[in-house]
């Protein structure tokens, strides 16, 4: 694939690090954009590899770091899953004025949610996919252990996700346990596939059948196998990106292949 690095400025002037990936012929038949998992970035093992499947499908794949995160800038203290879905909005706004509106919203655990509840403000939205995605935005408070006592009455704690140091406050905690997730799935209103990897020790496969039941149709569930949470494994993340090619050939007109419509 080819691929070409852009900034784009959110609703607070703040540059987002973003990747636009294209397919060899740098003609897209449609557009994705990707949302990544929490305190993760764009250029994850997985999201590459993921988005390389849907480039060779004639997808263009647009993944950007959150505010705070990878190459974006500002402070994660000062987000929440309400500024990652502001920052998804910013960024589909953005592709609408550069290149095309996405047709596809694609989120990967904690992005799956955010995708999940930003699909119905961004109108060119055909069918959105979630990745290991929790059933619930604030399942990421396991991530906190004993700290959450000391977020609630200090308003300021610190966790370490892979190795790395990351300070949340209070407010994280208010807009997590704020959210309205079970009425956002209900009014969904697109077309959804689920993947969830059954051995998923981060995110529960019973997750995945929370979401898949809430939701209405059109609706499809595809078991990742072994894969790990972050689709560390190339080929599974490979695979996954192979089956939302085919599955959103079904809803997406640009992608429908001729030969066998």
């Amino acid at each position: 694939m080819k691929s070409q690095r852009i900034d784009i400025e959110n609703r607070q002037g703040l540059r987002l690090s973003a990747r636009l990936d294209l397919p060899a012929d740098g003609k897209p038949r449609a557009y994705a954009l990707y949302a990544h998992c929490f305190t993760c970035n764009k250029d994850l093992t997985g999201a590459y590899h993921l988005s390389r499947a849907l480039t060779a499908a004639g997808l263009a794949v647009l993944r950007f770091d959150f505010t705070g995160l990878g190459q974006s800038e500002g402070a994660f203290a000062d987000t929440g899953f309400t500024s990652n879905m502001a920052d998804l909005e910013d960024a589909a706004a953005f592709m609408d004025r550069a290149f095309q509106s996405p047709d596809l919203l694609i989120g990967h655990s904690l992005g799956g949610a955010a995708v999940l509840m930003a699909a119905s403000r961004i109108a060119s939205v055909k069918a959105v996919v979630t990745i290991g995605a929790p059933a619930d935005p604030g399942h990421v408070l396991q991530h906190l252990a004993d700290q959450r006592e000391t977020l609630a009455t200090e308003g300021e704690a610190h966790i370490v996700v892979a190795g790395q140091r990351f300070t949340l406050r209070r407010k994280f905690l208010d807009d997590l346990t704020g959210t309205r997730f079970a009425d956002a799935l209900k009014r969904l209103d697109r077309p959804l596939l689920v993947l969830h990897a059954p051995m998923d020790e981060t995110v529960g496969i019973e997750n995945a059948g929370q979401i898949f039941a809430a939701a209405r149709h059109p609706k499809s569930f595809v078991s990742l196998h072994r894969a790990d949470h972050l689709l560390t494994e190339p080929g599974d993340a490979r695979y996954a990106g192979v089956v939302i090619a085919a599955w959103a050939s079904r809803y997406v007109e640009a992608l429908v292949d001729e030969s066998v419509s």
